[in-house]
This record gives C-alpha cells, structure tokens and sequence, in this order.
C-alpha cells in the first residue's frame, strides 16, 4: 500500500494537483469523490493500468460505471485523515 499527499492552497482545485500524486503509482484501485471525475484523471489512471472507482459528476452525459461496494469502504480513508485533523 502506497500513500501519497501534496499540500496545496486552499484555493486550488485538487483534481489539477492529483495528476502528480497517481504518476509512477503502482496500485489496483484509484477511490475518489466524484470531484475528480475528469476525462484527464480517467485518461492518466486507465493508462496506467488502474481500476477507476470514481462515481461521475451529476453533470457527466454518460455515467461511468465503477465498483460501488469498494466506493463504499473509501469512507474509512476519510475518517482517517478526520482523526488526523482532530
């Protein structure tokens, strides 16, 4: 299990910066919010070989399919970073 993290400010939007963190990954999944569904993300992670488990943005014409039950489990990385900030 790899763990990345870029600090940003606060003003800049996290699906640019998150390009950087998945180069050179070597991982089976990629959990994100429906924030980064981007054609650019979907672009970069399918090339590399990763499972995309992203729910698309309501505004998305053609919802992508991805695995709901493993979406389900990222709650546990939030809660983390929750415990961290507390």
């Amino acid at each position: 299990m790899q763990v990345r993290a870029l600090i940003t400010e606060g003003t800049q939007a996290d699906c640019k910066e998150s390009i950087h963190l998945i180069e050179g990954i070597s991982a089976e999944n990629l959990l994100a919010d429906c924030g980064y569904d981007t054609n650019q993300i979907h672009a970069n992670v399918t090339g590399a070989g990763l499972n995309l488990v992203i729910p698309s943005k309501q505004n998305r014409k053609e919802p992508r399919d991805y695995d709901r039950y493993l979406y389900r489990l990222r709650h546990l990385v939030g809660n983390a970073f929750l415990h961290l900030k507390r």
